[in-house]
């Protein structure tokens, strides 16, 4: 079964992670300390059955009802569990890999310790178009102003990736500002988003001091 099918069986009943200061992307390789119980039991739920969880953020205003159940901002990404280390406490050490894009429809009576929800699965459409092409090589300019070993993964990543997945992983590296994050998130155009991406990587280019050339100059 493919993560994604895990995913879509997972939907009816799909284990929430609200995490206020990250927002995941499909694509997107996150590293996960889990300490709380409540995310323990549900790190432990995943685990013996389809390893699969979703990243939310919570509406604004979230700070005092945190240990209760602030409400969920609807779109949010879907994950699989790819590595998992558990420590004799009972915290978790964990990877998960971004796989889908979800959007919430209700929250499920309150069962377990941690939430459940019945989401729908948003998959992008196929997409070509220039503006893969622009994204491309806008994220190629920007290789060559930052260092090696940081760019290097992300050159690779953004020659064989195309469509939303490329807007994806580009956004992932190079947005910072999480509510800048959840807007491309909840961006479903592919379209509109490579575009949203490109600026991003161009604001980012105008920010820097220009590279020094190397070699002799014809």
């Amino acid at each position: 079964m493919t993560p994604l099918e895990r995913v879509e069986r997972a939907a009816r009943s799909l284990k929430i992670f609200p995490l206020p200061s990250v927002v995941l992307f499909p694509g997107m390789i996150l590293p996960l300390h889990i300490f709380e119980e409540r995310y323990r039991e549900m790190v432990r739920d995943a685990l013996q059955t389809d390893r699969v969880l979703a990243l939310a953020q919570l509406e604004p205003g979230w700070e005092s009802q945190y240990g209760d159940r602030p409400r969920l901002r609807p779109l949010c990404c879907a994950a699989t569990i790819v590595w998992n280390q558990g420590l004799p406490d009972g915290r978790y050490n964990i990877i998960v890999q971004g796989i889908v894009r979800t959007r919430i429809l209700e929250e499920l009576p309150p069962t377990k310790r941690y939430r459940e929800v019945c989401a729908d699965i948003l998959r992008d459409p196929p997409f070509h178009g220039a503006e893969e092409e622009q994204l491309r090589q806008a994220v190629f300019e920007l290789g060559g102003r930052i260092p090696q070993e940081l760019s290097e993964s992300l050159l690779k990543t953004a020659a064989r990736t195309t469509g939303g997945e490329l807007a994806d992983i580009v956004a992932a590296a190079v947005v910072s500002d999480i509510e800048r994050r959840q807007e491309l998130l909840c961006e479903l155009d592919v379209k509109h988003r490579l575009t949203a991406v490109l600026e991003e990587v161009g604001e980012l280019i105008g920010r820097m001091v220009p590279s020094t050339p190397q070699g002799p100059l014809n």
